[in-house]
């Protein structure tokens, strides 16, 4: 709901702050005080063109700004749209101005940042719906009447069970429609898949086997350098020169005078024993010596086939995966894939049987929501023409128009096949005749005016369940009609406003008085200037302002005023909403 209006050198406002609460607001005032000003301020704000001859004169900019409350039904949308943009703040309250400037340069902000005038228009169309200006009106714009409808007929798990049929006939035809794609180049996609898979196959790679490739390349490349090195030390160890004994032999001599010296002094023996593992520690090195000198081999051939074989793994790497387990499991996938292809076929043939089975499916989940939405649509008209006898409108009549148009890929119903979507098989659109004998014509062709705001305010009381809007903007309602059915309209309206928060500009004390906040629109003089002036009223003040609005202020107005709150005090107190 809008909870605070702050509006700057707009049109003759100079400054001006509305604090507002829930519930019915009414603004009243004499003619030309500034009423209108208000609400072009208001579609200012959800994104109207911001019109420059509105700018205050002598002023160069003008600004409005709207704080609003987010409302539970639309929260989530609410913060959805925000959290995209990267503009929530706080996840109760959003902000909205629009400010713009004598030489054209206009700027929409929401939450404090700049924003587009896009967006500022879809937040507006989910906050509030001004009657004056249709693009403002959700009943207006045909994409809501089916959910409108839905609400009203409390179709939710028909239409969840719809919308779950739908949803897997759409599955259907996407593996059926890539299916049919990849049939079509099924030929020259079956024979590189096979020759990936034989190539792969016919290399017979194993994990692991490009690292122990590299490693023996390594040694063959290096073969004379490891067995001199080997050689070297094996016979250092264990090779005794003429001139230079074997380490093995110096240390078993050392081992012998050691075990001599324990006899002795059995205090060393733990040298004897640390001398034996030496000992045999030099043993079993020059023992994996020698066999490491057997496995060196001199093999220009072998090298030759390890560097081929290596290459080999590294074409494979650039065409098929980055090491040879991902070239493997390409060659997996491959597999799969020519296997699908070839049996194609079979799986076509099947998924077109599925696909015939589920398109009966959804058309009798779509019959079945027809049925609930055109039972429910007959209930909401009448609703809606009884709410239009109370307004003096006993000859207007309303209407759902449900059209359908055939496709050849739709639902089968009824010897026909019918073009489908997400909602169904039927578009809806609510239609109205305000007047006798001109047929029902859509909403957005009717004609503006206190009676064309008398029909919205009509659908608003039935729909008030099914309406997520959470602020109604009436100008005009009052347009044409008397003080008896301003007062019929007054409760009507106080009755929305159980509902929703209802701003309503008017010239009737019978409907003002049913305001929760009664508003004062005034013009006055300061310092030679004509500037407009908001005054919230309460207690005497509003009697005064009631008294005023009947005739002129005397013993009799203020006692019809006091007996018309009166009067609306009991219809309140009493009213089940």
């Amino acid at each position: 709901m809008l909870t605070e209006l702050r509006i700057e050198n707009f049109a003759i406002i100079e400054s001006l702050v509305l604090e507002m609460g829930d519930g019915l607001v009414t603004f009243t005032g004499e003619t030309g005080a500034g009423k209108s000003i208000l609400v072009d301020a208001v579609e200012t704000l959800l994104g109207v063109r911001a019109d420059t001859t509105l700018i205050r004169a002598g002023d160069d900019r003008a600004s409005v700004e709207g704080t609003f409350r987010i409302a539970e039904p639309i929260r989530d949308e609410v913060r959805a749209i925000l959290e995209r943009e990267d503009l929530l703040d706080d996840p109760d309250y959003v902000v909205m101005q629009r400010e713009f400037r004598r030489e054209g340069r206009n700027v929409a902000r929401v939450n404090g940042r700049t924003a587009t005038v896009a967006l500022v228009k879809e937040l507006g169309e989910l906050l509030i719906d001004l009657h004056g200006q249709s693009e403002h009106l959700s009943l207006l714009r045909v994409p809501s009447h089916r959910a409108l409808l839905d609400r009203y007929a409390d179709a939710e798990q028909e239409l969840a069970a719809y919308q779950t049929a739908y949803n897997a006939l759409q599955h259907l035809r996407a593996e059926l429609a890539a299916l049919r794609q990849s049939e079509q180049d099924a030929a020259k996609r079956s024979e590189l898949l096979a020759f990936q898979v034989d190539e792969v196959a016919a290399a017979k790679l194993t994990p692991g086997e490009e690292e122990e490739l590299r490693a023996e390349r390594t040694r063959l490349a290096n073969a004379e350098a490891l067995a001199e090195n080997a050689t070297l030390a094996l016979a250092a160890l264990d090779e005794a020169q003429p001139d230079a004994p074997a380490a093995n032999d110096r240390l078993g001599e050392a081992l012998v005078a050691l075990g001599d010296l324990a006899k002795v002094d059995p205090s060393q023996s733990e040298l004897e024993s640390r001398a034996q593992g030496l000992f045999d520690e030099l043993g079993d090195i020059a023992r994996e010596l020698r066999a490491y000198l057997e496995q060196i081999e001199f093999n220009p051939k072998r090298l030759e086939q390890v560097e081929e074989r290596l290459a080999l793994i590294q074409s494979f790497k650039r065409k098929y995966g980055e090491d040879i387990p991902a070239i493997l499991t390409h060659a997996e996938q491959a597999a799969k894939e020519l296997d699908n292809i070839t049996h194609a076929e079979e799986r076509l043939a099947q998924l077109t049987t599925d696909e015939s089975q589920q398109l009966v499916e959804v058309a009798a989940q779509a019959q079945v929501l027809s049925t609930k939405r055109r039972a429910a649509a007959e209930e909401l008209g009448r609703a809606i023409e009884t709410e239009l006898d109370d307004l003096k409108m006993e000859s207007a009549r309303f209407g759902v128009d449900f059209r359908t148009r055939e496709e050849s890929a739709g639902l089968p119903i009824a010897d026909q096949t019918l073009a489908f979507d997400a909602n169904g098989h039927e578009t809806i659109e609510f239609m109205v005749a305000p007047n006798p004998g001109e047929g029902l014509k859509p909403l957005v062709k009717i004609a503006s005016g206190g009676e064309t705001a008398r029909l919205m305010l009509a659908m608003k009381n039935v729909l008030a369940r099914a309406d997520h809007t959470p602020t109604l903007i009436f100008d005009e309602i009052d347009q044409g009609i008397g003080g008896r059915v301003g007062a019929v309209v007054g409760e009507k309206l106080w009755r929305l406003a159980r509902r929703h928060q209802v701003l309503c500009v008017t010239h009737l004390p019978q409907l003002a008085a049913f305001g929760d906040q009664h508003f004062k629109v005034e013009k006055v003089v300061e310092d030679g200037r004509t500037i407009t002036q908001v005054v919230h009223l309460s207690a005497e003040p509003r009697l005064l302002e009631l008294a005023n609005m009947l005739g002129d202020v005397s013993e009799g107005t203020l006692q019809s005023a006091n007996e018309l709150l009166a009067t609306v005090g009991e219809i309140t107190a009493s009213a089940k909403v």
